[in-house]
Formats: C-alpha cells, sequence, structure tokens
C-alpha cells in the first residue's frame, strides 16, 4: 500500500486530533493531499500540528458533529477553501463510559449514538452532494471490530459500530451509481487514548491491556500508523473497486 499519490487531493477528515486522526493526516499530507482538519470545539491543535506538520497543506475547524448546522458549516467551509471534496475520512467517535447493561446510563447512550451514528450520518449528508456534483470521491467511515461482535460493558459503543457498518452498506449501494465508493475500517485495539479508557473500565489497565493482547494472534496492539494505511489505501485510486466493505486492522484478533 506504499507510496498512493494523494496529489491534488482534497481530504476531509474528521476526529482529526486524535491518535488515528493524526497519523492519517500525517499520511496523507506527505502524500500531497491538502487537509481540512475537524475536531470538536475547544481543541487544542498544537500537539495535532507538531505531529502532523505541512502547514501549507493542512487547514484546520471545530464542529460539534452532532449538531447538523455544524456538520455542513464545516463541509461548507472545506469546499469554500478548497473548491471540493475527493476523500471523506469520517473518522470521528467516542467509546462513552464502561457500564453493564443493567447500570447504563441513558444520556450516555444518546451521547455515543450521537457522535458515532448521527455525525456519521450528518457527515455523508452534506458530504455526498459535492461528491456527487463532481462525479467522483471516496468515503471511509470509522467502524470497530466491536462492530463484528459483543462485548461486556460497552453496549453504546457496540451498538454504534454496528450501525456504522450498516450505513455504509446502505451509502455504497446509492452512491456507487455515481461514481462515489463507500467503504469503513474495523480497527481491533490500537495504542491510543480511546483504548486506555476501555482498559481502565474493564479493571486494571496494565492487566486488560495484557490481556487483551494476549488474545491477538499477533500478541500485541495496532498503532494508528496501521490504521492510517488501510484508510489511505481505502481513499485512492489502487482501492477503485472496493465499495461497501468493512476491512479490519487487528491482527488476527477476529480471524478465529
Amino acid at each position: 500500500m506504499a507510496g498512493q499519490s494523494y496529489d491534488g487531493k482534497v481530504v476531509v477528515l474528521t476526529g482529526a486530533n486524535g491518535a488515528i486522526g493524526m497519523a492519517a493526516a500525517k499520511l496523507m499530507a506527505e502524500r500531497g493531499a491538502q487537509i481540512f482538519a475537524v475536531d470538536m470545539p475547544g481543541t487544542d491543535w498544537a500537539a495535532f500540528r507538531d505531529a502532523v506538520g505541512h502547514e501549507n497543506k493542512v487547514a484546520t475547524t471545530e464542529a460539534d458533529v452532532t449538531r447538523e448546522a455544524d456538520v455542513k458549516a464545516y463541509v461548507d467551509a472545506a469546499v469554500d477553501r478548497f473548491g471540493t471534496i475527493d476523500v471523506f475520512f469520517n473518522n470521528a467517535g467516542i467509546e462513552g463510559k464502561y457500564q453493564t447493561i443493567d447500570e447504563l446510563d441513558i444520556e450516555n447512550l444518546e451521547k455515543v449514538l450521537a457522535v458515532n451514528v448521527k455525525g456519521v450520518a450528518m457527515g455523508m449528508k452534506y458530504v455526498l452532494p459535492v461528491m456527487y456534483k463532481a462525479g467522483s470521491g471516496a468515503i471511509v467511515n470509522m467502524s470497530s471490530v466491536a462492530g463484528l461482535g459483543g462485548s461486556p460493558g460497552l453496549l453504546p459503543y457496540i451498538t454504534s459500530k454496528h450501525a456504522v457498518i450498516g450505513m455504509t452498506r446502505t451509502a455504497a449501494l446509492e452512491a456507487g451509481p455515481k461514481g462515489i465508493r463507500v467503504n469503513c475500517v474495523n480497527p481491533g485495539p490500537i495504542e491510543s487514548r480511546m483504548m486506555d479508557s476501555i482498559n481502565t473500565g474493564q479493571g486494571d489497565k496494565t492487566s486488560a491491556h495484557e490481556a487483551t493482547a494476549s488474545s491477538i494472534a499477533m500478541g500485541r496492539y495496532g498503532t494508528p500508523e496501521e490504521v492510517a494505511g488501510i484508510m489511505a489505501f481505502l481513499g485512492s485510486d489502487d482501492a477503485g473497486y472496493c465499495n461497501g466493505g468493512f476491512y479490519t486492522v487487528d491482527g488476527g484478533l477476529t480471524a478465529a
């Protein structure tokens, strides 16, 4: 997958200030893309700028992806800045609280679904017309191996990531005839703040990390850069016949 060119392409990336977002932005910028990076209001962009570099290729903005007006605004701003959107990495997401179903905080459920489901759906709602106008484009939604099975204590997150796969397949059927490809990525355990939070919810963070790593065929967590590599492939012309698929990046966790 090395070397796919993004020269001249405009990439919009939500959840840009997280570990995977930063890795993806850095990789796309290195390959020639112009990046329109989006994250929540109040984001401190210093770490992002240090990690990504390429300041002449990167613009940042803040938006609440659960608010339709904010989603429309970031899409409009990207088009105003760069003229179009060639690739959309629909990456923003949260894990929520670790709770068993009998302890479920409904407000937490609603918050996770708002970001991970509503935010993804609205992103596609406003990006797709831009791509339809151009007659081409690629959308990569962020799901998870959590969208392929269950896990105690994570009902809101599990539910949301199953939904992303369903939305991806539906969008692929609608958009494919118009020249747009829609796929999703399903990372397994990745070295990140989010995975640290999930491990902490499972008990002792270090023990949970070690137990999870030992259940993976490759014996380790993945890196944000490894996820970014699959995202880059799916957004590139090399994936020209990939549409409606989900792609695990999990070291063999779901192979058994």
